[in-house]
């Protein structure tokens, strides 16, 4: 079985589960080498662009059955990028003869006016279905699960706010959400599909609930008050994504996808998947107690920020001097061990607090300055520090740290977080430890005048910030 998306959410879980039954998987990727052990130590991991049909055939030589889980949410131009993208993996498994496709796709009636989002999905499924090769489109609502996107909006929204005022959608429409173990489920059991021609199959939970009775059973399952919810006539979804992004981790772009979604029903109306596949779907608030107990112990092998993995390939490098133009702005600060003492002992000391900053620890020096800079991404747009971690101890390439994403990382020597934050130009925030010392680095590759004029003017946060912050990753301390 051939993976697209292996580097994401959903396919980065069933990778293993199809592995562990005995099945080769062959994961694609426009980076392999990048992809965690945890994950390639299951699966044969293969470079290949989905966007070259060419590319998929030869990866796809001798596959009997294809998964595509590759979706644009959040880009300006999803609705385009991904119907080309489906179009070329629909010719590269024909050209391979592979056996069947299946697709996860977004859960919604045809006949509603659905938002671009849900209405993008579908026609994904039918670009697949246009060719020789038979699909399985799996159609869902909300996933829920330890890490998903869905389930971090419904949880900070309702850990957050124990009165909330609300569009009257949020208590109007009706959701069918799926644990992300039962969506496992139904695509292992989907390949054996013998269906011919575009095989829609709708997935859901055990339970039909509007939003608002959705986080109502969060509060119950996670041992909060009951919540107040007040709806009120004048927030568009468009003002509630806004809002949305601000007290979730979820940036603007991707909280306006998943808000617009929500404004239409998401319910099984015609051909479940649970009787068509033989599966039990448990109710929401054994999908909740199940993804609390995963956060709880640390099990979240994949997480909804895992698909910025992807893009990492395609970023430049810091050191790239054609891309560069030869401006890159930098603050380089070090601080030698002492001599006297165990170097080793040093670097492992240093080590460890800089692969724990972030998250729930927050940042040794000037933590009002992160917090406030967070508030002002998430002001305008960007994923702000609420994203965290996936891991409060341990960081993998990729991995998200609060704005930051790992760039590069050597395990007890060098680590490189790149910004994902809103701003006029390219930033990278490093540490490399030798022998004798560690040496901190943040660099910045503006972008026009703009893009100078704010590294200028962040001079004194600088002279005040990084000097007090190497200090306390000297002393061991992680925040």
């Amino acid at each position: 079985m051939l993976l697209t998306g292996v580097s994401g959410y959903i396919g980065g879980r069933l990778a293993p589960r199809l592995a562990e039954s005995g099945i080769e998987v062959v994961g694609i990727s426009r980076s392999p080498g990048d992809l965690p052990d945890s994950l390639t130590e299951h699966i044969e991991a293969v470079e290949a662009d989905v966007g070259d049909p060419d590319s998929v055939a030869a990866a796809a030589e001798g596959v009997d059955v294809a998964y595509f889980f590759v979706h644009s949410l959040g880009a300006d131009d999803f609705e385009e990028r991904d119907r080309r993208l489906a179009a070329s993996f629909r010719i590269g498994c024909e050209r391979a003869g592979v056996g069947r496709i299946v697709y996860l796709g977004g859960l919604g009636d045809e006949s509603d006016d659905l938002s671009p989002h849900l209405r993008s999905r579908q026609e994904v499924g039918r670009v697949l279905a246009a060719g020789s090769v038979p699909v399985t489109e799996l159609r869902a609502a909300l996933v829920i699960g330890s890490g998903s996107a869905s389930f971090e909006m419904l949880r900070w929204l309702t850990e957050v706010l124990p009165v909330m005022v609300v569009p009257r959608w949020v208590r109007d429409t009706r959701c069918q959400s799926t644990a992300v173990d039962d969506v496992l489920d139904a695509l292992v059991a989907a390949a054996h599909r013998q269906e011919p021609g575009h095989d829609v199959l709708e997935l859901g939970g055990a339970d039909v609930l509007t939003y608002a009775e959705m986080m109502q059973c969060y509060a119950e399952v996670a041992e909060l008050p009951r919540r107040r919810i007040l709806p009120v006539p004048v927030l568009s979804p468009g003002l509630s994504s806004h809002w949305v992004s601000l007290v979730t981790p979820l940036p603007g772009d991707l909280a306006r996808d998943l808000v617009h979604s929500l404004v239409n029903d998401v319910v099984v109306r015609r051909r479940p998947a649970a009787d068509a596949l033989g599966l039990q779907p448990v109710g929401l608030a054994e999908a909740i107690h199940r993804s609390l107990a995963r956060v709880e112990d640390l099990e979240i092998p994949t997480h909804w920020t895992d698909d910025g993995l992807e893009e990492l390939a395609a970023l430049p490098e810091v050191d790239d001097p054609s891309w560069a133009g030869g401006t890159v702005l930098q603050d380089v600060r070090r601080v030698d061990f002492d001599p006297a003492g165990d170097p080793a002992a040093d670097g492992d000391r240093v080590w460890r607090a800089i692969s724990m900053l972030g998250g729930r620890r927050g940042w040794p020096a000037g933590r009002w300055l992160w917090e406030v800079r967070g508030l002002l991404d998430k002001v305008f747009g960007g994923v702000g520090l609420r994203r965290g971690r996936r891991d409060p101890e341990q960081l993998r390439r990729g991995d998200v740290l609060d704005f930051w994403r790992v760039d590069e990382i050597d395990p007890g020597r060098f680590l490189r977080l790149r910004a994902e934050m809103k701003l006029p130009g390219d930033a990278w925030l490093e540490w490399e430890i030798d022998h004798t010392g560690v040496e901190q680095r943040a660099r910045y590759v503006p972008r026009g005048l703009w893009g100078r004029a704010y590294w200028f003017v962040l001079l004194p946060v600088h002279a005040y910030l990084f000097p007090r912050l190497l200090d306390r990753l000297v002393a061991g301390d992680p925040g």
